[in-house]
C-alpha cells in the first residue's frame, strides 16, 4: 500500500500538475537609476491589480494612501549600513462618486485630510488611468552626486506600499491580518558604474 502511494505521488509530481505560485497584486516591471550631472534619478514601472476588498473600499469613497520610498545606503563591514540619502513620494488615490472621477494627489510629505501642504493633483476618467499614473515614476531625483558614488559600496533600496496607517480607524482594525490589503513591492541592488 505504501509503495502504491509513493508511486502515485511521484507520478503527480512529474506530470506538471504542480500548483503555480500565486500572482502578487503589485509587481515591479522596471527599476533603474540614471546618473546625471546634478544627481541620481530613479525610473520605475509597476503593475497593480486591486483585490476585491480594496476595490470595494475605493468605490465607496475611502481614499487610499501609497508611499514610494528610496534609500541610498553606504555599506559598512564594522557597523550598520549608513543612510546617505532618503526620498519619499506620498500618493493619495480617491474616487469621487458624484462626479465619477478619480483623483490622485502626489506630495513629498504625508497628505492629510486638511488639504494643507503642497501637492500635485490630477483627475482621471477611469481607475486604470489613475493607477497607471500612480505606478509609473519618471526622473525622480533621489540623491545628489556628492552623496553616493557608483563604486559598489552603495546600495539602493526601493519600496512601494499601501500605507495602512492612513486608513480610517475602523477600517485599520478590520484589515489586520488580511492578505488582500498587503499591497507592496521592494527591490534592493548595488550602485555600480554599469547599473541600469
Amino acid at each position: 500500500m505504501l509503495a502504491w502511494l509513493l508511486l502515485a505521488l511521484c507520478l503527480l509530481g512529474s506530470s506538471g500538475l504542480r500548483a503555480q505560485p500565486p500572482q502578487l497584486p503589485v509587481q515591479l516591471d522596471e527599476l533603474h537609476v540614471q546618473r546625471l550631472e546634478d544627481g541620481y534619478y530613479v525610473n520605475a514601472a509597476m503593475q497593480m491589480e486591486w483585490p476585491a476588498a480594496v476595490e470595494d473600499a475605493l468605490v465607496k469613497g475611502v481614499p487610499l494612501h501609497f508611499v514610494a520610498r528610496v534609500e541610498v545606503l553606504r555599506e559598512r563591514w564594522y557597523w550598520y549600513d549608513r543612510e546617505v540619502a532618503r526620498q519619499e513620494r506620498h500618493m493619495r488615490l480617491s474616487y469621487q462618486p458624484l462626479t465619477r472621477r478619480w483623483r490622485l494627489l502626489v506630495s513629498s510629505q504625508p497628505i492629510g485630510n486638511s488639504g494643507l501642504g503642497v501637492s500635485l493633483g490630477q483627475s482621471f476618467d477611469s481607475a486604470s488611468e489613475a493607477m497607471s499614473a500612480m505606478t509609473r515614476i519618471h526622473r525622480w531625483k533621489v540623491a545628489e552626486l556628492n552623496q553616493a558614488e557608483m563604486d559598489g559600496r552603495h546600495r539602493l533600496e526601493f519600496s512601494f506600499r499601501l500605507d495602512l496607517t492612513q486608513l480610517p480607524r475602523p477600517l485599520q482594525l478590520g484589515v489586520l491580518g488580511e492578505s488582500d490589503w498587503n499591497l507592496g513591492v521592494s527591490r534592493s541592488f548595488r550602485l555600480t558604474p554599469d547599473t541600469k
